[in-house]
């Protein structure tokens, strides 16, 4: 097997003594795994940040080994990683995808949404603007893998108003996605509670 395709990376474990399995999202391959060699390294560190987008070309391996990887950086998010909100709308936004897909299942438009919230994150004038976004990612993600049929949040929606639907929803999420995961619900579940707490944070409009 021999994938070449532009991905997200979702997440990043260390593996061996300098490698880490990195799981990045597709269009036309969903959610997939695979190790990457001298992913610890000085060279290829900055380059395997959740957020970021690569070319991957990734290569099937014998018997039941993990697939290698090999990676190139085509968009960096790592400056936004130092601002507290940016970097709990990204952190959750890839721990989401990484934790709710089943590996191998196309989710183009999942894909597409991801792009879009993780640019909006980063280019958006204020919080407000990309938080709407990304419950819309969050809407979308529940639907793709069969739970509710919410609408989208509408765009005049008052930020308190967006405020109560992303607690409503993050219920929603606990409940259909995570119920069963135990200790690993509260790591999933923790990047969002940290990402509503400084939402709330900013000031009211007017």
């Amino acid at each position: 097997m021999l994938i070449r395709a532009e991905a997200l990376v979702c997440a990043t474990r260390a593996h061996g003594e300098h490698g880490a399995v990195v799981r990045v999202m597709t269009a036309d391959h969903g959610l997939i795994a695979g190790y990457v060699a001298g992913a610890r390294g000085r060279e290829l560190r900055p380059v395997l940040i959740p957020g970021n987008s690569l070319a991957i070309e990734l290569r099937a391996r014998g018997g039941s080994q993990l697939p290698a990887i090999r990676v190139e950086l085509v968009t960096s998010r790592a400056p936004w990683l130092s601002e507290p909100l940016p970097a709990a709308g990204i952190g959750w936004a890839t721990t989401l995808t990484a934790a709710a897909l089943p590996e191998g299942h196309a989710y183009p438009a999942l894909h597409a949404a991801l792009g879009a919230a993780l640019d909006a994150i980063c280019h958006a004038p204020s919080a407000r603007g990309w938080a709407r976004v990304l419950a819309g990612y969050e809407v979308l993600l529940l639907r793709e893998v069969g739970y509710g049929t919410a609408p989208a949040p509408p765009p005049e929606e008052a930020w308190p108003d967006l405020l109560a639907r992303l607690d409503r929803q993050g219920a929603t999420l606990g409940a259909r996605l995570f119920s069963d995961r135990g200790r690993a619900l509260g790591h999933v579940m923790g990047a969002r509670t940290q990402l509503i707490e400084r939402l709330r944070r900013i000031d009211q409009p007017d």
